[in-house]
């Protein structure tokens, strides 16, 4: 795998196109849908979010967070295959094309996205560059949960329709970002030994292990209970299929518990990823069939 497509952490890709593909989903349920809107959502929050992922592996590297002990997956700046510099400067680059695609989404509906848009670039900055970077302090998971949940979703759905979607937006929003906080949940949870060397005070490094198995149980089956107050919401049986995953999602909620080795780790971080795409197709083919 090249080295830059390794930064770019394809395997958390779900987190940046679930959003948008449900929120446009749900703009497609209320007769809302464009094609361009999708298109340019979709690659804006993609590029926002491999930017953010860039900044990270430089940044981390920088701070000594990401060192020979670390247990992850490869990052480019750590194992000297991509310079700090050079991370940064991909990552101005990604911003650049989010921006692009963005100018399509502010001429269609109007200055909340551009204001949107600043916010979110700011905030994929500071998560872990800055004076006081959001994951070293613990705002992590809340930054993916606003960003990664309700900011992508609503905004996705507010570009294609100009209102924000009411309650099945909201429900919709947090499914979305509780499952994108899974992600962080499982990666923090392998790395609290060595963030708490370098001061990195995730989540889960301020919990603990134990707590942060049950944090990272509770954000994987949380979704499925709000599945039920979606289908009334919707006034739709046939949402209640989507409880057809629920085994998924618990064998992963127990699988933490039995986890010891970082590599075993990297492996739920995956099906957690696999989890959250297969939700999200699934929840989207649906609301194309209740239309």
């Amino acid at each position: 795998m090249s080295p830059w497509l390794a930064a770019a952490r394809p395997k958390t890709w779900s987190a940046g196109i679930v959003p948008v593909l449900l929120g446009s989903a749900l703009a497609w349920h209320d007769s809302e849908f464009h094609l361009p809107v999708f298109v340019a959502a979709l690659l804006g929050g993609l590029f926002i979010q491999i930017a953010t992922n860039y900044i990270n592996d430089g940044a981390d590297f920088l701070r000594g967070a990401d060192t020979e002990e670390r247990l992850g997956p490869p990052r480019m700046a750590q194992a000297g295959l991509i310079t700090p510099k050079a991370l940064f400067v991909g990552a101005g680059i990604c911003f650049f094309v989010a921006t692009l695609c963005g100018s399509y989404l502010i001429a269609q509906a109007g200055w909340p996205i551009l204001l949107l848009g600043v916010i979110s670039i700011l905030c994929a900055i500071a998560y872990t560059a800055g004076p006081a970077p959001l994951a070293y302090v613990g705002l992590g998971d809340l930054f993916v949960l606003l960003f990664f949940g309700f900011a992508a979703v609503m905004g996705t759905y507010f570009c294609h329709t100009n209102n924000l979607g009411g309650m099945p937006a909201i429900l919709i929003s947090l499914i979305v970002g509780l499952q994108g906080v899974s992600l962080i949940a499982v990666n923090n949870t392998r790395d609290i030994s060595t963030d708490l060397k370098v001061g990195k005070k995730t989540m889960a490094a301020r919990m603990g292990r134990k707590n942060s198995n049950i944090y990272y149980s509770f954000t994987q089956l949380l979704p499925f209970a709000l599945v039920l107050l979606l289908s009334l919401e919707l006034q739709s049986r046939l949402i209640l299929g989507l409880l057809l995953l629920l085994p998924l999602a618990g064998k992963n909620a127990r699988r933490i518990f039995r986890l010891r080795e970082g590599k075993e780790f990297n492996f739920l971080l995956a099906d957690t990823a696999k989890l959250q795409m297969l939700f999200g197709l699934a929840l989207s083919l649906i609301l194309y069939f209740i239309k």
